[in-house]
Parts: structure tokens; sequence; C-alpha cells
């Protein structure tokens, strides 16, 4: 069977992309490794964690040795790095965090895959998943990211991410590393951390908590439904040119302030509430350091080479989301709690 590992297959991205490797490929092993940091959660997985193409693997992808060993052991053969630290609010408080992460973490699967494949890269690949934040901020002008966009970073996230991107290339520069990149603009979905806005605000909605919302909610994002990211992750890995750049955008530009009051909306007539009755909710807050006015990507190499596209307008895929949370929510009061911790020590002993 042809190994391929997963770093962070336990997050919100990486869980969805394990599900659908593990699914559509039984002729793959499927090894997720992750280190099971706060945002990795093992119960995103519950109901493939015993496909026979499927293996755990608990590990920090900044210890080299054991990075080392994990490419000899299940002898890899490609790699879909995921693993990272991602939430700007806690770069601007622990930047080495992240760069410790990001950039040396990256450095140390890349060195790895270099010793451990020699010189023989025949069947060999090495693909990066970045953001959209390394390429800086947009002007309300119509403007896209594009994949030759000048890199631009404004966060110690960003930052971390834009040196890890470098030095993939320069693996592949230097050493003929086959290496693949994507850059993302911003994911919505079932089983993300409720630290990051939708599934947050979503969460507090439904105790009648505030709804913190950056400066005056002005600001512009582009929302790309997780299960289309893994999907154009798949067809890059397969499909796409070694050494190419590709970027997977929704299409999808949002106002903050206008995304928030579409969910406040939602999720007061799933809840069974007079819809907008959440919007007293909405509490204006100093605006976050260094906080980006806009992305957006455009994603027309990847959809003109490789026939990607997004398969949900985002009016359909925020609701799909908002009634899996209220469906779920055993599993969002598990993890805004720490209980979901419990589960890695009953079944991984860790």
């Amino acid at each position: 069977m042809k190994t391929i590992l997963i770093t962070g297959g336990a997050g919100f991205i990486g869980s969805h992309l394990v599900r659908l490797m593990v699914n559509k490929y039984p002729e793959y092993h499927i090894v997720n490794l992750d280190k099971l940091t706060y945002a990795g959660n093992l119960t995103n997985l519950k109901d493939i964690e015993k496909m026979p193409n499927y293996t755990f693997v608990k590990a920090d992808i900044c210890d080299f040795e054991r990075m080392k060993a994990i490419f000899e052991q299940y002898n890899v053969e490609g790699i879909i790095h995921l693993a990272a630290e991602s939430h700007v609010d806690r770069s601007i408080k622990d930047p080495f965090a992240f760069a410790q992460t990001n950039v040396m973490g990256t450095l140390s699967l890349l060195q790895a895959a270099k010793i451990v494949w020699g010189d023989n890269f025949e069947g060999k690949l090495f693909y990066h998943v970045s953001t959209d934040e390394v390429y800086g901020a947009l002007k309300n002008d119509g403007s896209f990211f594009v994949e030759t966009t000048r890199y631009n970073p404004h966060s110690p996230y960003s930052a971390s991410k834009a040196s890890s991107d470098h030095f993939v290339r320069a693996f592949h520069d230097t050493y003929a590393l086959p290496v693949k990149i994507s850059n993302c603009s911003n994911n919505y979905g079932p089983y993300q951390f409720p630290e990051k806005l939708i599934p947050l605000f979503i969460n507090n909605i439904r105790h009648n908590k505030p709804l913190p919302v950056y400066g005056t909610g002005e600001n512009v994002r582009d929302w790309l439904f997780v299960e289309d990211h893994v999907r154009a992750i798949d067809l890059i890995f397969h499909k796409g040119k070694v050494g190419e750049t590709y970027n997977i955008g929704g299409f999808n530009e949002w106002r903050n302030i206008d995304l928030i009051k579409v969910m406040v909306k939602i999720t007061d007539r799933l809840l069974g509430r007079a819809e907008g009755t959440s919007e007293k909710l909405i509490t204006f807050v100093p605006d976050r350091a260094g906080h980006d006015l806009r992305y957006a990507i455009d994603s027309t190499k990847l959809h003109e080479e490789l026939g990607w596209e997004p398969s949900l307008q985002f009016e359909e895929g925020i609701e799909k989301t908002i009634k899996w949370y209220i469906a779920n929510q055993d599993w969002l009061d598990q993890v805004t709690s720490g209980d979901y911790m419990r589960y890695y020590e009953e079944m991984y002993h860790v």
C-alpha cells in the first residue's frame, strides 16, 4: 500500500482530509500524525478510526529524529502537511510558538523527507498547505490574490506561514525535492474549533453571549467550505504540477458584520427564535493589531488547469454548517469544556 502521511490530521481541515482520503483510497495507507494540542480532536474521526487503511500517530513535527523514524517506519511516499498554529490572536500573544511549529516544524519534515528519500524522488511528493494571509491585505477595489502576488504578511501567524512556504520552495530549488503548495482562503464547516469566528458566534448565540466584532466589522474575507477545500487538496495532490502553487478560494466575499447578521438570522430561526433576536448581542470591540482589511483569492489557475470549482454557494454552506453545530451541541459543549481531551486518554493512552 502506498503510504500518505497527513500532518495535523486531527484538526479542523486535517480531519476532513483524512476522512476523504481513507474512504476514497482504500489502496492507500493514511497515517494521521498529530501532536494533539488544544485544536486537535480525535472525536472528529471516530467514524473511520477502525478502518484497515488508517493509522494514528501522536507526535510533534518539531521532533526531527522522530519524523525521520516515522518516514522510515511507514515507508512514507507522500506527505500532505497541514499541522500548524493558525489563530492570529494567539500569534500576537505568543509569536515564538508560531515560529517554532510553523517554521521549524516544516523544516523538520522537509529535512526528514530529503534524508529518508535520498536521491530517488520518483513517486514522492511533499505537499504543503498554506494560507492567503501570507499575501497581506487588499483594498476594496476588486483586486484579488493570485499565485504570483508578492508576499506581505502582517501578523506573526502569517509571517510564520510565509517563512514555511519559502522553505518548501527552497528545498525544491536547492535539492529538487518534489513539492506542491496551496494557499487557501478562510475555511468554515463542521468540526472547527470554536475560537474561530463562525463556530464561536454560533455557540455564543446559543448561550446568549456577546458577539465581539473587531472595529466596525468592515473587514472582508473570502469564505471556503472545508469539504470543497479538501476536494481541491486531493485534486492538487494527484494532478497538480510539481513545483507549482495553487490558490484555493470560495468566491464568497463577505464583510464581517454582514456575515454575522446572516449567521444571527439563520441561527435564531434554527433555534426557534424570531429571526434577528440575537442581533442585540453584537458588541463592537477595539480592532485587532495589524488587522488586514480584505482577503480575496483568484482560483482561476486551479479551475483552468484542474477543473476545480466550489460546490456550494455561501448561503447554502453556512446554513448547512449552522445546522451541523446545532445538531451536534454535545460536540460543541465537550470542546468548549475541554472534556474531549479525555477521549485521547481512553482511546490512545496519551
